[in-house]
């Protein structure tokens, strides 16, 4: 079966950001963020590997951090060796592409996998998509971000994202060899995990710049990930933000959660 095939409208001076028109067969999406998926982490692999041979859903979007780190896309074409653990990056791409053979895939960058191309979308049967975005679905209009730029407190992180989205580091950057890039995203991993056992207390996102985005998006509702904070949250009379949840199946207890909507009945979570 071949899913529906939206229609995504590029911006334009009236609307800023692309806006995805979502076909009227579609009855319910899913949304998932910050699996952080890496081969030593095998249960949260298997329950996301699960859902998405099982899930019901017309379209699911994924909106970053489906990784925990990603090089680049030739990392799929390496020899699987220490840091290929069995080709793990093709087998998520084989979970992928079966996938859509039967639902839309959509994925958004995040903080982890922001360097993920249009070789492996291709290969994987995946839609990539621009932060924001604005989906028109169920008689409503979402705006969709992995959430990152929008933690404006945190000025570190956003000059090094302002830094490492830029085309000339992305350029120079993959022109490493394979080997060399994994050795910098492991240095880059172990700083992280020393911020985290300092306790370091992360920014969350700005509320100010949420109602400016729905705002100029003409939306309601913003749903995001990037936090691990999952809630609902009222901004201001009539407008909202929702934070999806990060996953990791070996935490007790568990955490694997999907976003649901539906054009039969309100917004849920489920657990996975």
């Amino acid at each position: 079966m071949n899913p529906a095939v939206p229609r995504i409208t590029a911006p334009t001076a009236a609307s800023p950001w692309p806006v995805l028109q979502a076909p009227s067969s579609w009855r319910q999406v899913d949304f998932i963020s910050d699996l952080h998926l890496q081969a030593s982490e095998a249960a949260t692999v298997r329950a996301w590997r699960d859902y998405m041979q099982s899930t019901r859903a017309d379209a699911v979007f994924i909106l970053g951090d489906l990784f925990e780190v990603w090089v680049g896309d030739d990392v799929i074409d390496a020899a699987p060796g220490p840091e290929q653990a069995s080709g793990f990056e093709a087998d998520c791409a084989q979970v992928l592409k079966a996938a859509s053979r039967r639902l839309a895939i959509f994925f958004m960058h995040g903080n982890r996998d922001f360097l993920l191309g249009p070789a492996f979308a291709k290969t994987s049967g995946m839609t990539l998509l621009d932060d924001p975005t604005v989906l028109n679905f169920a008689g409503q209009r979402w705006l969709l971000s992995h959430g990152d730029a929008l933690c404006l407190a945190d000025t570190d992180y956003l000059q090094f994202r302002s830094k490492v989205r830029s085309a000339a580091w992305q350029q120079e950057f993959l022109a490493k060899p394979l080997a060399e890039r994994q050795a910098i995203a492991r240095e880059l991993r172990a700083q992280s995990e020393t911020r985290k056992r300092n306790t370091v207390i992360y920014a969350d996102v700005d509320t100010e710049a949420s109602c400016d985005w729905l705002q100029t998006a003409h939306a309601n509702t913003l749903i995001h990930g990037h936090t691990h904070k999952p809630a609902d949250h009222v901004l201001v009379k009539g407008l909202r933000r929702v934070v999806l949840s990060d996953w990791d199946a070996a935490a007790t207890p568990p955490r694997a959660e999907v976003l649901r909507l539906s054009v039969a009945s309100p917004p849920c979570r489920i657990k996975v």
